[in-house]
């Protein structure tokens, strides 16, 4: 799953906490265009720290001073084998959402050639879109496409982006008239995938090129960004990170699908690559080869902040007054400097790109782990010295952070979770089961089947190669999914809610994850039961 940050790791541990946390002190010699304070063993030691403390087993960081590249390395290895081959500075990592940078850029170019405009309606120029709302349809700018104030509710269509989905673009954007609308338009802040999906349709609209070939040929290989590429690595690529939970076999060119979800998050990238990216934006869009890939009156709309977010609970311990997202980045403030950034997390891995512009500073990090800690801790810590010239232990405070919401999970789970005392499951018959068998089909989501398999009934998706489950009874129509594959899927299990009708028929079912996982938005889903399944034959 794409997913910009968490903040409820950050409100299990009160800011107090970190303002105790004594300051680090490190004797290190400074090396030439680090800024004070930190150092290459000040850097080692805080990713070491960070990769032991949330058991990540590889990561790439890089550091920008005054526009210049003053640091790129390596730690770790690039798989979960522990005898995989060591990380560097030109290993890819799937960087999810900080793909949506690109996404971005891509549309300032347009603008800049006078193409586009910020404030075109979308349907001038994609006469087929349509959201669930016309009057919504008729007033959406391109603008609006990029600052997740839409109305639509968080993660909103993400289930025909991730969780083993094949929808293409052309499907996910004729679904986009049935995603409902949870608040009033351009009103409140909720993380969108599906909308970068369309914005990346505009840009294959307005070129007549693929998304991947404008990215790749206008943006990567323009900026000459290094290791870098719009496509997903194949077989034969050889320094190529692998996240938690994924295969270690790559496709054959040949085999190649390129993903839906690609404008939101399809990038990979070495941290050689994303920091020839920082030194681009730093300098107003033009790159280190001299060319001006993007003009600084772009950059600086895209680094606008164009809609309000809540302050994060950090903010008393970095002094910030405000958040905000721009077009494709979240900005504020940090310690009395302007702090743009964003994050991403896509394929087991987990990214964060970071600028204070006013010190002509970047710093990337690149991991190949789901911990949102991690990353979270290096940047914030790494940050606060090129800021203030020292910084307090945050790797500690994102330690104990996770800690406490981990300790909270277990606590909540075993008092009022599936299987606990107020929850308890129970066995049905197999005449009970066989009501909830058959074919249900949502609106966007397409077909979703329940059957027998033996003893269990079984759940799956359409439009998905694997996302199937086992269902287990609670009382009062009310189940459980528990899918197969435990790698990828564990924090995506479900509660199903059965609905009947008047005459006591299953006519239907609802969905709420059980964790906390915005991308998998079930509760989107409004399946009705369209065929029920004949008989199955006993065990």
């Amino acid at each position: 799953m794409i997913q910009p940050l968490r903040q409820s790791l950050m409100r299990a541990i009160p800011v107090a906490l970190l303002l105790c946390t004594a300051y680090a002190t490190h004797a290190a010699t400074l090396p030439t265009g680090l800024p004070p304070g930190l150092t290459e063993q000040v850097i080692t030691n805080t990713v070491e720290r960070a990769r032991s403390a949330f058991n990540v087993p590889g990561i790439a960081v890089a550091v920008v001073q005054d526009g210049e590249v003053v640091f790129s390395r390596g730690y770790g290895r690039r798989t979960q084998d522990s005898a995989s081959a060591p990380v560097d500075s030109r290993t890819m990592f799937a960087i999810g959402s900080n793909t949506k940078e690109f996404t971005a850029t891509a549309l300032a170019q347009l603008v800049d050639q006078g193409r586009l405009g910020w404030n075109d309606r979308v349907i001038d120029h994609m006469p087929e879109f349509r959201l669930a709302d016309p009057a919504i349809t008729r007033d959406f700018r391109v603008s609006d496409l990029l600052t997740h104030h839409s109305g639509m509710g968080q993660g909103a269509g993400d289930l025909m982006l991730f969780s083993h989905s094949t929808f293409t673009r052309p499907e996910i954007l004729a679904a986009l008239p049935f995603m409902p609308f949870t608040a009033p338009f351009r009103s409140t802040y909720a993380y969108n995938n599906l909308l970068y999906v369309v914005a990346g349709a505009l840009v294959e609209r307005m070129t007549g090129q693929s998304w991947e070939e404008v990215v790749q040929k206008q943006l990567i290989d323009a900026a000459d960004l290094p290791a870098c590429q719009s496509t997903p690595p194949v077989k034969g690529q050889t320094n190529v990170a692998i996240g938690e939970g994924e295969s270690t076999a790559l496709p054959d060119r040949s085999a190649l699908r390129l993903p839906g979800v690609a404008p939101a998050g399809g990038i990979w990238c070495s941290a050689d690559g994303m920091t020839r990216w920082g030194q681009t934006y730093l300098n107003g869009g033009r790159a280190p080869n001299g060319r001006q890939v993007f003009s600084q009156a772009s950059r600086d709309a895209l680094w606008a902040p164009h809609g309000l977010l809540p302050l994060p609970d950090t903010a008393e311990a970095t002094q910030t007054h405000f958040r905000a997202y721009g077009y494709g980045w979240f900005m504020e403030d940090f310690f009395g400097l302007k702090r743009v950034w964003h994050t991403g997390t896509i394929s087991g891995m987990v990214s964060y790109v970071t600028f204070l512009p006013e010190r002509k500073s970047a710093i990337i990090v690149l991991t190949n782990h789901y911990s949102h800690a991690a990353p979270f801790a290096i940047a914030t810590e790494l940050s606060a010295y090129v800021a203030n010239g020292k910084s307090a232990d945050w790797v500690t405070y994102f330690q104990n952070a996770q800690n406490a919401k981990d300790a909270a999970d277990r606590k909540k789970a075993a008092e009022t979770g599936p299987g606990s005392p107020a929850r308890p499951f129970i066995t049905l018959s197999h005449e009970a089961q066989q009501d909830y068998v058959g074919t249900y089909r949502d609106d966007w989501r397409g077909p979703i089947t329940i059957s027998r398999r033996g003893k269990d009934l079984r759940m799956s998706f359409s439009h998905a190669d694997g996302l199937t489950g086992t269902l287990s009874a609670l009382p009062h129509d009310l189940f459980t999914v528990r899918w197969d594959d435990r790698a990828q899927d564990a924090d995506d299990d479900s509660y199903v809610q059965f609905e009947r009708d008047l005459s006591g028929q299953v006519s239907g079912l609802k969905m709420q994850v059980i964790g906390s996982d915005f991308s998998f938005d079930a509760q989107d889903l409004h399946p009705k039961k369209v065929h029920p399944s004949p008989e199955a034959p006993k065990p």
